[in-house]
């Protein structure tokens, strides 16, 4: 079934939208970072992704994977302003979102705003902080607005939230709640690298000869031409059969045997948002069923519960994904 549909993306057909630009932009970023990141080109595509849509990513993965390097580095060829906020267990809110300093000059209060306010913000080991700290975000990543001594202070476009987590030390950190991960996007998992992928990061880091990585990295994207991309997406077609093909797969997460929690319209909205961008930087201006397998794994792995009874079996919510998935009849 997956190769019919991958020969439907080699026949020649006309956009009505013209994607030349998204797709040489797509494949520069790729390319650049390609230099230094090696073997995570799907954790790549699905940053570009969520960056087109305007979500907010968590990514998973062990300590000395390159979560942090490879999203600094993702940040760097996008010419906007960068900040990066180390989440620790004495961390305040204001710490994140500014505070009101009494001026002596003109004996008020003025607002000096936190790290917050920037455009790609990088938030290290989110659940490092308690949870005060951590809905600090919410509004800001849901709104894009802060609200502060009844002022309220709207984020410069784009505004993106690339936040890490270790899934292996969990003492002396605070799970996100469910609430707070419906927020994000998408949820990438890191995995080590294969083999020969190792050996291309020790000869990659042997020949750099102790330059910096991010000194390799140059800007590919500014925001005028991001804002036009993003408007690009918004005008992929959309067919009804592929929306009722995402409102049944996302259905059956709710009542599935093996899972607890189901995932929400936000997670079909999210699905069928990924799905658009995927089809553009694929340059086609339609979406296929293969452009939502691409985004249902990273958008419902932190949207959906198991059960204790299949989660002590080793079952993952990927693999209920996988199978629900499955179940589900290709639209045609």
């Amino acid at each position: 079934m997956e190769n019919n549909e991958a020969s439907n993306e080699d026949l020649n057909f006309n956009n009505r939208i013209d994607l030349e630009g998204l797709k040489a932009a797509v494949a520069n970023i790729k390319q650049e970072l390609g230099q230094v990141i090696v073997g995570q080109e799907n954790f790549i595509e699905l940053l570009i992704v969520a960056l087109l849509v305007d979500g907010h990513v968590l990514i998973e993965g062990v300590p000395g994977i390159a979560k942090t390097v490879t999203a600094k580095l993702f940040a760097k060829t996008l010419k906007t302003d960068f900040s990066r906020i180390q989440f620790t267990p004495d961390l305040m809110p204001s710490d994140i979102l500014g505070t009101s300093i009494f001026s002596t000059k003109t004996s008020e209060f003025e607002y000096k705003k936190g790290p917050i306010f920037s455009n790609i913000v990088l938030i290290d080991e989110i659940n490092r902080s308690p949870a005060k700290t951590q809905a600090a975000l919410f509004e800001t990543m849901e709104e894009r607005q802060i609200t502060m001594d009844g002022h309220t202070y709207t984020m410069e476009a784009p505004f993106m939230v690339l936040a890490t987590q270790n899934p292996i030390e969990q003492e002396g950190t605070y799970a996100l709640p469910e609430a707070q991960l419906d927020r994000f996007l998408f949820k990438i998992k890191v995995d080590y690298p294969s083999l020969e992928d190792e050996v291309k990061i020790i000869q990659s880091h042997h020949e750099r000869k102790g330059v910096k990585p991010q000194d390799t990295i140059h800007g590919i994207l500014n925001t005028e031409e991001l804002a036009e991309f993003k408007s690009k997406i918004q005008e992929v077609i959309v067919e009804e059969k592929i929306i009722k093909y995402i409102a049944e797969i996302i259905t059956k997460t709710r009542n599935h045997p093996h899972l607890y929690l189901g995932g929400s319209p936000r997670a079909s909205i999210a699905t069928l948002n990924a799905a658009k961008a995927f089809a553009a930087i694929n340059g086609r201006d339609f979406v296929i069923p293969q452009d939502i397998k691409n985004a249902l794994a990273p958008v419902l792995n932190h949207r959906v519960i198991l059960t204790p009874e299949r989660e002590m079996e080793g079952m993952t919510p990927e693999s209920v994904i996988q199978m629900i998935t499955e179940s589900v009849e290709i639209p045609r």
